[in-house]
């Protein structure tokens, strides 16, 4: 309240009273209006405070209801106080280019599934975008849960799919995964852009017609024709690994077709997978096998309906290495050194490979052995058009020279990096119906974002 306006009214109010008392001097009339113009500001004092006092107290009547309404409504998004949930993104596009004469191998070096090897230069770009959402929950005792999903979003406008995993276990000591996923890398390739597998690892891995460089990739997993099921074990320095991999076998040979035979598929192939290794300091071995449980899972009936199984395979494996990398980001480097090698009906094939990362620059070379004792030449002619490099038995060796450059932190920005990517292979038979082929090659450019 504006104090001059309340002593205006007092004085309004009192100066009648005043003048009626006309025995009173002038002196004392005056003493008696200042006497009760003080006593009106002291209660319009009063008021003012009194109404500044109730309305901070409507203020805090009006926090507490708000406090209340927040706790009784839940949010939209609830996460669990105990869990972690993380949300990331990897971003990968290629231009490719690649020589005329086609392929030499079943190796993939195209991102595009829909790509196949032909006698025509090959201009492509590629790509796809992954979006991962990962989850986990920790417990007492370093025990813990958590999932794993990588859908793909790729430049033909279809959707696939890379992880898709529940694991659980307790933190260095042991750990269950159940799903699709990548078990144990026996046959890394550091750096390498072109030569890696794109897509799906357990499937399409062996085309008829072409070299097979194996890398113990048989019973690895991500499949998408079945699932995998790991145990693992951790005790000091070493490392225990069993993968178990269920799935349609014959989804390993593209068309499914083997050595010019077309096969049938009776029932799901059970792959075992175990792994040990072994790391202290720079140093790491992990040695393998991978091996079909199931006899007559599929194969052909001959020309006398003699059925022939084709399901039986066993492979092995041992990598190595040497990382000075993770100690010394500027000068550090990373040695690989595997081999590998299958043991199937009417093939034996045998791999080995270097490789090595300085500078953000990789070279490497693979070489691969094919030993086939059996072939149908004529079932294979048809879809191979002549394309292929392996129409008959023989010995066949394959060597591919490969090498990869990084250039980081593009704009500024650690996460965005350019990938300058080629290969070279070229193809040495025994066979005189095919004999030595020229060599083939591309090259790659690839740009990768991570978020």
């Amino acid at each position: 309240m504006n104090k001059k306006v309340g002593l205006v009214l007092c004085f309004s109010i009192f100066s009648g009273d005043l003048l009626a008392q006309s025995s009173l001097t002038l002196e004392q009339r005056f003493a008696l209006l200042e006497q009760r113009l003080q006593s009106a500001e002291k209660r319009a004092d009063k008021a003012e405070a009194e109404i500044i006092k109730l309305k901070e107290g409507a203020g805090e009547i009006k926090e507490n209801i708000v406090a209340v309404v927040k706790r009784e409504s839940p949010p939209l998004v609830k996460s669990n106080p105990n869990a972690e949930l993380k949300f990331y993104g990897d971003v990968e596009f290629n231009l490719d280019g690649a020589s005329r004469t086609g392929s030499l191998t079943s190796l993939k070096t195209s991102a595009n599934k829909n790509w196949a090897p032909g006698n025509k230069e090959r201009w492509d770009i590629n790509g796809r975008i992954l979006l991962g959402l990962e989850g986990m929950q920790r417990s007492t005792a370093g025990r813990y849960a958590g999932f794993n999903v990588q859908p793909l979003a790729d430049m033909n406008g279809k959707m696939n799919l890379d992880d898709a995993v529940f694991f659980f276990g307790q933190q260095n000591d042991w750990q269950m995964k159940v799903g699709r996923f990548e078990a144990y890398d026996m046959f890394p390739l550091n750096q390498d852009t072109f030569v890696e597998y794109s897509g799906n690892t357990a499937n399409n891995l062996y085309s008829d017609g072409y070299g097979y460089i194996y890398m113990m990739k048989e019973a690895r997993g991500r499949s998408n024709s079945g699932g995998n099921l790991l145990v693992s074990k951790t005790l000091g320095n070493w490392y225990f690994e069993l993968n178990n991999l269920v799935e349609d076998g014959s989804s390993l040979y593209v068309d499914s077709r083997y050595h010019g035979t077309e096969l049938e598929n009776q029932k799901n192939v059970v792959y075992t997978r175990p792994v040990v290794a072994w790391q202290s300091g720079i140093y790491s071995v992990a040695a393998a096998m991978e091996s079909n449980l199931v006899k007559n899972a599929y194969g052909y009936n001959d020309g006398n309906g003699k059925w022939n199984d084709q399901s039986r395979r066993t492979g092995y494996g041992l990598t190595m290495t040497w990382n000075t990398l993770k100690n010394d980001l500027e000068n550090g480097m990373v040695v690989n050194l595997n081999t590998a090698m299958m043991n199937a009906k009417e093939e034996k094939d045998f791999s080995a490979g270097v490789n090595a990362l300085w500078h953000r620059v990789e070279l490497g070379y693979i070489y691969a052995h094919n030993k086939i004792s059996e072939f149908n030449i004529s079932g294979v002619n048809e879809s191979c058009d002549n394309e292929c490099s392996i129409l008959a038995p023989g010995n066949y060796d394959i060597h591919t020279l490969h090498t990869s450059w990084q250039l980081p932190d593009i704009m500024a920005m650690p996460n965005f990096n350019i990938y300058l990517g080629a290969y070279t292979s070229w193809l040495n038979s025994s066979s005189e119906e095919q004999g030595n082929h020229q060599p083939r090659y591309g090259a790659r450019l690839r740009f990768k974002y991570l978020f």
